[in-house]
């Protein structure tokens, strides 16, 4: 076994979702199999970050088994198909957009059930069939002694820190929409509910979201550059099967005079 992997393992659960969101030792990060040809597929040319960066990676998490993504036409859509059983991965697009460049990001979903059991408050059962993640750049100084921790364990794996804050947008099984709900492992990471309760399965959903304002929501304060996206579709805590599909996820332009 790798020394990072006992590094991350010693230390627990919160380090275990750092390998959630950066490339550790003891993952991998593997190009969609779609990317390897010289005809990207309709998903990936659509989706944000072609103007800033190669493309989506497939990202392995140590221990998980990974979720299985795959281009598909759905209901005459461009969509990424996602699918879990008893595990979780993401697809993950790195990218740079500072702080005064950010504006909305569009995203849409299809979900065709809930996992009954899921709760993302609690750290046994935090899973969701639909997340969209953004990771954004800050001040660590303002890190607690427990996040500074992590966040030097990831850059002594990797040298690529903890990002600073990561917002996800997720459909909750109970929560209301606007609810902000802290993940139970780590406070860097934030998720704003945007759909919830089963009145919207088994149709697309297309929502346009201000990301300042939503990040301003989360974490009380003014975001700085955005460094990431990401979709994620996982069953590994609650240990069971879902599925869902994703439309291209898109950066919005600043107005002129903005």
């Amino acid at each position: 076994m790798k020394q990072g992997c006992v590094l991350v393992r010693w230390l627990g659960g919160g380090a275990i979702f750092v390998a959630l969101l950066q490339l550790t030792a003891c993952s991998s990060l593997a190009p969609l199999p779609e990317q390897t040809n010289s005809t990207p597929t309709p998903w990936v040319m659509l989706s944000a970050g072609n103007q800033h960066a190669p493309g989506w990676k497939h990202q392995l998490f140590p221990g998980k088994s990974a979720s299985q993504f795959r281009y598909v036409q759905k209901d005459g859509r461009a969509a990424m198909a996602a699918n879990s059983v008893s595990s979780a991965s993401m697809l993950r697009q790195v990218m740079r957009v500072e702080s005064a460049e950010l504006a909305d990001v569009r995203f849409s979903w299809k979900v065709p059930a809930l996992i009954a059991r899921a709760d993302m408050a609690l750290r046994d059962a935090d899973d969701s069939p639909v997340r969209i993640l953004l990771m954004f750049e800050g001040d660590r100084s303002k890190f607690s002694s427990k996040n500074a921790m992590l966040s030097e364990l990831a850059r002594a794996l990797t040298g690529e820190e903890l990002p600073y804050a990561t917002l996800m947008y997720v459909w909750c099984n109970t929560r209301a929409p606007g609810t902000v709900i802290v993940n139970p492992r780590t406070d860097r990471v934030r998720k704003l509910v945007v759909e919830s309760g089963t009145g919207n399965l088994q149709q697309w959903i297309d929502y346009k979201r201000d990301i300042r304002k939503d990040y301003e929501t989360a974490f009380g304060e003014a975001p700085g550059a955005l460094v990431g996206i990401g979709i994620m579709t996982d069953s590994d805590n609650t240990r069971t099967s879902t599925r869902a599909w994703y439309g291209p996820v898109t950066l919005g332009t600043v107005a002129k005079g903005r």
